[in-house]
């Protein structure tokens, strides 16, 4: 019964000395930062470093809140990038909340497995994953039409006009294999700014985005082999 106590005990002051070093953070960060949203603290079992999680990043910090790292840190042993896997479960999307309606949806085989991918039509790396998932089946994916326009100025026109096309998924095929841009002006009903605000909403940075049925998101191009592995690994 001691043994249990004293193990208490320390668990309990480790707890009180994390949520002191989480206070200190967060107040070194503010002042420093003022402009920056802290999502959340907490202590990572690497290097006594604290995770910090603002502004859609995660940077680590001292203890003290004194110094302050920006980067990935890699297992060397299964070479593996625990900062990119803890930012994809901090930023998971809850797949009910989407609104798939406003996707174009294409149904490979069966189906049975579940992709939501947010591209930008004049994306160089969508067109390359669009090649890679031409090779995958039994697979159903919702294409979010995401354009960014700061990189690409045409993008939002264009993404209205396959939308507006008389068979959307064919005019994005078309356009994303050979440049064909569909002959209409793009006015009708659709959900480009509403998918747009979406992705602001996520924080969707950069295409493609691909996010899976348990949630988590992968962003960048991946290929075909590794996309396998991704859908095992994510299943709903």
């Amino acid at each position: 019964m001691k043994f249990i106590f004293l193990a208490l005990a320390a668990t309990l002051m480790a707890t009180a000395t994390a949520q002191a070093n989480e206070s200190v953070i967060r107040k070194a960060i503010a002042t420093q930062f003022p402009q920056a949203r802290i999502e959340a603290v907490q202590k990572t079992p690497y290097s006594g470093l604290f995770e910090v999680y603002l502004d859609g990043q995660i940077v680590y910090v001292d203890a003290k809140g004194e110094y302050i790292f920006a980067g990935d840190i890699i297992d060397l042993k299964n070479r593996t990038n625990l900062t990119q896997q803890r930012l994809n479960r901090l930023q998971a999307v809850k797949w009910d909340t989407l609104p798939l309606a406003n996707a174009l949806k294409t149904v490979k085989g069966k189906g049975e497995r579940k992709l939501v991918v947010f591209s930008d039509v004049d994306c160089p790396f969508c067109r390359k994953f669009e090649a890679e998932l031409a090779q995958v089946d039994n697979i159903t994916v919702y294409t979010f039409l995401y354009p960014i326009e700061g990189l690409h100025p045409k993008a939002v026109q264009t993404s209205k006009q396959i939308w507006c096309a008389p068979d959307r998924n064919k005019a994005w095929d078309d356009y994303i294999t050979r440049g064909s841009v569909p002959n209409n002006d793009g006015k009708c009903a659709n959900p480009v700014d509403a998918t747009i605000a979406l992705g602001n909403k996520l924080k969707v940075g950069g295409t493609p985005t691909l996010v899976f049925a348990n949630g988590v998101r992968v962003p960048g191009m991946v290929p075909a082999a590794q996309l396998e592995r991704l859908l095992a690994a994510n299943a709903k």
